[in-house]
């Protein structure tokens, strides 16, 4: 595993989930691949190193990008709709996706032999610039939350005591141990299923299908709000045998776990392919309405109407959304649910306080 550049250890601060090993190294158990790291080596991720024996994580309070965003980008549609949430990331990746949007910080390790950027941004705060600017919200987004998990977490503690919800826009390669770690403290999850084959996670990700499975259902079951996003790729994930399974998947875990089919465009280093025909995420999105899934969205095709929440009983427009931004909310709230004020169907969803209005 890589040798972490020189200038990167003076930022190196003590790590969580992990155990030594004979000979000095440590196993790391943060993430599904559980790093057996040497010593003066980095595991995958590249931002957790082996000092003298212990794990130490490279990004602790090193943002690399912090900005406010409607919840909707994340995507989440159904958790605080109409919100604003402070985003932070740091840099680093326990993926290496072939077609990441965002590769120019999630790879930056790797890509500057070692170099990690930011700037020191404490959890104090983050937390005071998300009250500031009026956030419902701090989301651990951009590149993969995981893998700054002490970071997220201690920022995550500080937001919760505040009145913040928490959200992970995740690649879902987390252990049990780690959500275990941060449980009362995580309130939503965007989770990437990149796929339904371990041989597209192996060959295109440099991950595993199972863990992420694992992770969807997991989370689901501790609570947290939970959406599902497939970016659809020309060729390599968008046949209907694969698409179908995905959805039929997410159904067997919850009808109502909404899901966020995306459009790939070219990127990073796979630029050997087009856009995602339109037509082929509005086949997904019927395939994932077959498959029983009562809300499905298409991402990245401006103008569609599947962007707005409809009622999964009469289908009357509940939430309309025109690209990130939430135009109208229509309904009754309830306790985990806004009314349908045509037929009283609930549509589960996570309000804030005051924010559905009646027609």
């Amino acid at each position: 595993m890589p040798v972490p550049a020189p200038d990167t250890l003076r930022n190196a601060r003590e790590a969580m989930l992990w155990e030594p090993l004979d000979g000095n190294r440590v196993r790391c158990y943060l993430c599904a691949h559980r790093c057996v790291i040497s010593e003066g080596k980095a595991g995958i991720c590249r931002v957790r190193v082996n000092q003298r024996g212990g794990l130490y994580t490279l990004v602790y309070e090193l943002a690399i990008s912090g900005n406010v965003d409607p919840i909707e980008k994340k995507p989440l549609f159904h958790f605080l709709p109409g919100t604003t949430s402070f985003s932070v990331a740091t840099a680093g990746c326990n993926f290496s996706c072939r077609f990441c949007q965002n590769w120019n910080i999630s790879q930056m390790p790797k890509e500057l032999a070692g170099r990690i950027e930011g700037t020191r941004l404490p959890p104090r705060r983050v937390v005071d610039l998300a009250l500031a600017h009026s956030c419902a919200s701090i989301a651990y987004t951009y590149t993969e939350p995981t893998i700054f998990f002490e970071y997220a977490l201690d920022t995550a503690k500080l937001a919760s005591a505040a009145g913040l919800k928490n959200v992970f826009v995740t690649n879902g390669f987390m252990t049990a141990e780690a959500l275990d770690a941060i449980r009362g403290h995580l309130h939503a999850a965007n989770v990437d299923l990149k796929a339904f084959s371990d041989a597209y996670y192996r060959r295109v990700c440099g991950g595993r299908l199972q863990p992420v499975l694992d992770s969807i259902s997991r989370m689901h079951e501790m609570g947290i709000w939970v959406e599902v996003t497939t970016l659809i790729v020309p060729g390599a994930n968008d046949s209907e045998h694969e698409l179908r399974a995905i959805a039929e998947f997410i159904a067997s875990v919850s009808p109502d776990i909404p899901w966020h089919v995306s459009r790939f465009h070219p990127d990073y280093q796979m630029l050997d392919r087009g856009a995602t025909p339109v037509e082929t995420i509005r086949r997904a999105v019927a395939i994932g309405r077959e498959a029983g899934l009562r809300y499905v969205y298409a991402g990245n095709v401006p103008g569609e109407e599947s962007e707005s929440t409809h009622c999964p009983g009469c289908g009357h427009v509940v939430v309309r959304r025109h690209g990130f931004y939430v135009a109208a909310i229509h309904g009754t709230p309830t306790k985990g649910a806004l009314l349908c004020p045509r037929c009283q169907t609930p549509i589960p969803m996570v309000l804030p306080d005051a924010q559905a209005q009646r027609p």
